[in-house]
């Protein structure tokens, strides 16, 4: 299908969509009009396929290259993640590559308390020497799981391969217990699988979806929202729960406005409606769940009557709705989420919204879930590694978070601080943080210092120099995804392909892949037996060529798709589910095991006092979060957050549009300034920003002080029993003007 620019403005919504369409940067960005326009001065003499790292979903790019600079970056159209499409943020990858504020040398801390931003500039070997020894140190004095990695990109898997050779199994990301881990851990113990990422969601071919909490066309998950472009011209109903009247309700038949935390309310009582109407899919549940009935008692007494009093949707509509979303199974998608870190019952809800899919039968469905594929790869052969990784207690010894697969962020900031609680054998000493900033993207800023402020060793490895750089004794400069191989990319989708990431130009500067830095290291701890490649490009080509595989057409074209294969049952998919049961479980005998509710039910949460407002966050077609708010290109369309409050209260509190406010929360943390956006499009109980703005740093010179970062706010927690996840939805603030109004104003 061919979107139009119109289709386009649309489903952006009437803000971006509008900005992009007056800045001319729909033809360039997009592609989408009828007529192609020549554009003389970007096409390059060569065209490099590689794949993204502006965001997690690693869509495959063309770059065009003219004199050894990269001019545009396209989608590559044989790549089934992008289409020949990319996303706003996509397509301004040359702003970081070329970003004049890039880390550019090693530098090593030289005096002073961590934060106090001094440095030298230094020499790879001298920093390579320093980050190795103290490595040694730490492992000889207290053992190799003092050591954690933090990572959010794709070449942080060279940095997992070399701590687990050094012997430690502490591997995190916030992005599990700050975002997903919810989600995971609720469709697992329900499916027997993640819902996984990119997530497995045929929205392209749903009769009705549904949204809760979830920006489709706001977060710009780039085949989500082609797909979902695609649903929409085909006559697709869709339903968005959400206290924000976001892009994506813009495009709904039904926006349900709901108080925030009360989702799982809403859930229980469209589940009570389904039931009791007899509306679900009868052969799938009797084929393939196991405790429908003690759901079906108990849901009885969760009634849209019920439910209103809690979520202040009326019955009418929440019967209607139930109804509709029914009515159009199996093609009926009620959306997992993305960012489901909420309330501190987020797995439960997660179950509630696995289970709604389970009794619609769209697990494994056209229009559903699909259950993906995915082309085998042999490993490359490296030495087993010497020992068992070993992982520090990364939860109280009080507390378990049963069902947590992956270690937790926060959990190792806890295990970092003594006193804290007692982390077998004493607290982590070392941290390797590898492009993420830790400094906004966990929770609680005070408690994360103080753990840093006991380490023995922070490395810092990223692109540009973010908060946590600030704090680190050693920052290491690595090259862009546009100038560096990393491992060739197998994900599991509905189209089985592999996908490769190659430099496109040489690394700027000293900076350097992360390959090459995880490699120097292990050479310099006697390791370099793990990492026996002399170049990258030979390891993803041994892996390709023992695959069965064609190299050189993979580095021509960037991708590799391998012969389909049945991912519905429409396409003949016989289902199977690993679970204990092998079948889809509504009652989990998991949960109850561990003495948890085996079935989801509702909780009440604290509701903000006279004055306050609930917190929330979110984000903007053009950025990632703080992960581009550097880069100049995207920032000619959003530059900076805005605080958008409810007019009603506005004019109440005679606040104007536009004027710089301040919001301080219930713990007395101020914020920086931001711009008020007035408008109807949110409840009067919560106000919203974009997440990633109100940096710090004075190395990022063009982001530094622009808007408010709403993580300062963040000092409140409610931390999820089922995944040990950090729901951050639970702060309230109050909203004053940055600057007193002029006498007689």
């Amino acid at each position: 299908m061919t979107t139009t620019r119109r289709q386009f403005i649309q489903i952006s919504g009437a803000g971006f969509g509008a900005a992009v369409a007056g800045s001319g940067l729909v033809t360039k960005w997009w592609g989408l009009d009828a007529d192609v326009i020549h554009d003389p001065g970007t096409d390059g003499d060569t065209v490099v396929p590689t794949f993204c790292e502006l965001c997690f979903w690693k869509c495959g790019v063309l770059a065009h290259v003219r004199n050894g600079r990269v001019t545009k970056i396209v989608g590559n159209p044989e790549h089934p993640l992008s289409k020949g499409r990319l996303c706003p943020r996509g397509t301004g990858g040359t702003g970081l590559l070329y970003d004049p504020d890039r880390l550019k040398t090693p530098l090593l801390r030289t005096t002073g308390k961590r934060g106090d931003q001094a440095f030298e500039e230094v020499s790879w070997e001298k920093a390579l020497d320093f980050t190795a020894e103290k490595l040694l140190k730490i492992k000889k004095e207290y053992g190799p799981d003092k050591v954690a990695l933090f990572s959010h990109g794709n070449g942080g898997s060279f940095f997992k391969h070399l701590l687990f050779a050094y012997g430690s199994g502490n591997v995190t990301a916030p992005s599990y217990g700050q975002c997903r881990g919810p989600r995971e851990v609720g469709f697992q113990l329900t499916f027997g699988s993640p819902v996984g990422s990119p997530e497995v969601l045929d929205i392209g071919n749903s009769r009705c979806l549904t949204l809760m909490g979830s920006h489709l066309g706001e977060n710009m998950h780039n085949t989500q929202v082609q797909d979902f472009a695609r649903a929409i011209a085909k006559g697709a109903t869709v339903i968005v729960v959400d206290p924000r009247f976001s892009t994506a309700a813009g495009k709904a038949r039904y926006w349900l406005p709901i108080k925030p935390g009360t989702d799982l309310a809403l859930l229980l009582a469209w589940m009570h409606v389904i039931v009791a109407e007899g509306l679900y899919d009868r052969e799938y549940v009797e084929k393939y769940t196991t405790g429908f009935d003690e759901l079906k008692k108990h849901v009885e007494g969760r009634t849209p009557e019920w439910a209103f009093t809690e979520t202040g949707i009326d019955p009418e509509t929440i019967v209607e709705t139930a109804r509709i979303i029914a009515g159009a199974r199996p093609a009926s998608l009620v959306h997992p989420g993305r960012h489901t870190t909420w309330y501190g019952d987020d797995t439960q809800r997660s179950r509630a919204v696995a289970i709604l899919n389970a009794l619609l039968g769209s697990w494994g469905r056209r229009g559903g879930f699909f259950v993906p594929a995915s082309m085998p790869l042999p490993k490359y052969p490296v030495p087993d590694y010497p020992e068992t990784p070993k992982t520090t207690q990364d939860h109280p010894d009080d507390v378990v978070y049963p069902f947590a697969d992956e270690v937790l962020s926060h959990g190792i900031c806890d295990a970092t601080t003594p006193g804290r609680f007692a982390a077998k054998g004493g607290p982590v000493k070392g941290w390797i943080v590898y492009g993420t900033n830790l400094l906004q993207s966990l929770p609680q800023r005070p408690r994360v210092i103080e753990s840093i402020q006991n380490l023995d060793l922070l490395v810092a490895i990223d692109v540009l120099p973010a908060e946590i750089t600030g704090y680190a004794d050693v920052v290491l400069p690595e090259a862009t995804y546009l100038e560096r191989w990393d491992d060739v990319g197998s994900t599991p989708w509905s189209e089985p392909f592999l996908s490769i990431r190659q430099p496109v130009v040489p690394p700027l500067y000293e900076s350097k892949p992360g390959w090459w830095i995880a490699k120097e290291l292990a050479k310099r701890m006697d390791l370099g037996r793990y990492f026996p490649w002399n170049d990258p490009e030979g390891m993803v080509r041994e892996r390709v060529q023992k695959g069965g595989y064609d190299f050189a057409l993979l580095k021509r074209t960037g991708v590799l798709k391998g012969k389909p294969v049945p991912v519905t049952t429409e396409d003949g998919l016989e289902l199977s589910f690993k679970t204990p049961s092998k079948k889809i479980e509504i009652y989990s005998k998991q949960m109850a095991d561990a003495g948890l509710p085996p079935l989801p039910d509702y909780t009440r949460h604290p509701q903000p006092a006279d004055g306050q407002f609930r917190l929330l966050f979110g984000r903007t077609p053009t950025h990632t979060f703080g992960r581009t708010t550097n880069n100049r290109f995207l920032s000619e369309v959003y530059s900076e957050n805005q605080v958008w409050l409810n007019a009603k209260i506005a004019r109440e509190r005679g606040l104007a549009d536009g004027e710089r406010v301040v919001l301080v929360n219930q713990d007395g943390v101020r914020s920086m300034s931001a711009g008020l956006k007035i408008t109807q499009r949110i409840r009067p109980d919560c106000v919203f920003v974009v997440h990633g703005y109100g940096h710090t740093s004075p190395g990022l010179k063009f982001a530094v002080g622009r808007g408010l970062d709403d993580t300062t706010l963040v000092t409140k927690v409610a931390v999820d029993p089922v995944a040990g996840s950090t729901g951050m939805s639970v702060n309230f603030v109050t909203v004053e003007r940055a600057v007193a109004p002029a006498p007689g104003a």
